[in-house]
């Protein structure tokens, strides 16, 4: 079988992760339910965006970051550009770190973007109480931390089934030659 050209292959999964997370957006917007959840659902839009920025960061530039987590700003009321710009902090953070992150396993990726999770909810939260936003209780806060840090190996081995986002092996080159 012919390998797919590799402008190609970024050019979907640029429209594969707005996809997913349009998706997203649109599932948690629908009232299934029209009486209050008891359990708070994880960051999902977060978990997709971490997994493929630590695993391949050619797939999700930071423009297209911007966009869809100020989508989700606007779409669930939060205050605009905050969860976006500390959201974009941590994709950067960890696209610096992810030609370092290529020999670690599973469960030491999984710890570096816990950490960077809990780091990201703990600053909303504080600049939040800071700019006399409406603070949410802590509880589902806490829940729904670690319901997205607990959902991250679950979207990495989903990520890795359906779309082939996988780490790419040390030294490895594009068709051009250029070291991904």
């Amino acid at each position: 079988m012919a390998e797919t050209n590799p402008a190609t292959r970024i050019w979907l999964a640029w429209g594969a992760y707005v996809l997913i997370g349009v998706g997203i957006i649109y599932v948690q917007l629908l009232p299934i339910q029209t009486v209050p959840r008891t359990f708070v659902m994880p960051d999902w839009l977060l978990c997709l965006t971490l997994v493929w920025v630590a695993r391949r960061p050619d797939y999700v530039p930071v423009t297209l970051i911007a966009f869809m987590f100020l989508l989700s700003d606007l779409m669930f009321q939060r205050p605009p550009g905050l969860w976006t710009a500390l959201a974009l902090i941590l994709t950067e953070a960890l696209r610096a770190r992810a030609r370092s992150m290529r020999n670690l396993t599973l469960p030491l990726e999984w710890m570096t973007v816990s950490a960077g999770i809990v780091a990201l909810y703990a600053v909303y939260r504080f600049t939040s109480a800071m700019t006399l936003l409406p603070v949410i209780p802590l509880a589902p806060y806490l829940v729904q931390m670690i319901a997205t840090v607990l959902a991250y190996p679950l979207v990495a081995g989903l990520s890795y089934l359906a779309f082939g986002v996988a780490r790419p092996a040390p030294g490895a080159v594009d068709a051009l030659g250029h070291r991904l």
